[in-house]
């Protein structure tokens, strides 16, 4: 394309953000010092592209994915974005605790661009800093798992007999004098000499509660989403209950997401995916904005806005980077 083409496309999609209509000839003549035949040509070579479509039976255009991919690719000019004391102090990262920072920064995302922050937290650590057994009937047992950070989970076990009280409190007694503070990993690696001086079917007992317990830890949700529910108040989106329906689902599953987001947090910087153009996003109108988090410099999870493809890029995008750097630090400095 040359330089007028760009310029046109340009101005195009950024009318089409601002007012959601498709945009005519005569409205772009009023911005270039051109006649609107010259233009309507001009919009030709573009539709002919594949960057710029007429909806219906508009006389106006709109906007491609592939015609955002071009804009935000090389048209786009990202303002600076700087926070105001009190949108920090809302929803502020700098929490004790890194799960509070974690969903701070979901929350700050969904506020600064009322659409749906989302967060891919890190992976937890597989280590307990006590457990519980529990007898529960006959041949099942309740294992408790405290997580050094205070988190409780529970897992039934089946086992192959029935256990008194007085055997599971000292299979428990045992994990927590000589494996609290360490992950079910390492435990499972030293259990069969570890527990040589214990009978086996207690063993048998604490191998299933290793087993269970490193599955604790590696289930829960992996992901944190906020605002989502501020998507229905998106109109490209909102019109369409078949469209809706499939934003909707795409939360409840969070499989495409939760791989969008592992895949971005091996890319370097903000990354932009649109619509319709990846398999991982297969939804034209929903684009995904996103940036890696770490700490003490090592990536360890991604962040993100979800909205509609007509969004202010300029915008959202610095606030994107901005949110991944500033909850980078809170997690530093908590380590």
């Amino acid at each position: 394309m040359d330089d007028r083409a760009r310029a046109l496309l340009k101005a195009l999609i950024e009318r089409h953000i601002a007012d959601g209509q498709p945009v005519g000839s005569r409205t772009l003549s009023k911005v270039f010092d051109l006649s609107p035949a010259t233009i309507r040509n001009v919009m030709a070579d573009l539709e002919d592209l594949g960057l710029i479509h007429s909806p219906h039976t508009s006389a106006g255009r709109i906007p491609t994915p592939r015609g955002y991919r071009m804009f935000v690719d090389s048209l786009l000019a990202v303002q600076p974005f700087q926070f105001r004391p009190q949108q920090f102090s809302e929803a502020t990262l700098t929490a004790t605790e890194p799960s509070r920072a974690v969903n701070a920064a979901a929350a700050l995302l969904s506020n600064l661009t009322q659409f749906a922050g989302v967060v891919l937290t890190p992976k937890r650590a597989q280590v307990f800093r006590q457990i519980e057994f529990i007898r529960l009937s006959e041949k099942r047992v309740l294992l408790i798992i405290v997580t050094p950070d205070g988190d409780v989970q529970n897992r039934i076990l089946s086992v192959q007999r029935d256990y008194t009280e007085s055997e599971l409190l000292e299979a428990g007694n045992f994990f927590n004098v000589h494996f609290a503070g360490k992950s079910f990993d390492a435990v499972r690696r030293t259990l069969t000499t570890e527990l040589a001086q214990l009978r086996e079917d207690i063993s048998r007992l604490m191998q299933a509660a290793v087993e269970a317990g490193a599955e604790a830890v590696e289930d829960g949700d992996d992901m944190i989403i906020s605002g989502e529910r501020k998507l229905l108040d998106v109109t490209d989106i909102a019109s369409d209950m078949d469209r809706l329906r499939k934003m909707f689902s795409l939360f409840e599953q969070k499989t495409e997401l939760l791989q969008l987001l592992d895949t971005s947090s091996r890319a370097q910087g903000v990354q932009i995916y649109i619509g319709g153009e990846s398999q991982l996003l297969p939804m034209e109108e929903v684009s995904v904005i996103t940036a890696p988090y770490g700490a003490d410099g090592r990536v360890i999870g991604t962040l993100g806005v979800i909205g509609p493809t007509r969004m202010a890029y300029e915008r959202v995008i610095p606030i994107v980077d901005i949110t991944a750097r500033l909850l980078s630090n809170a997690l530093s400095h908590n380590q």
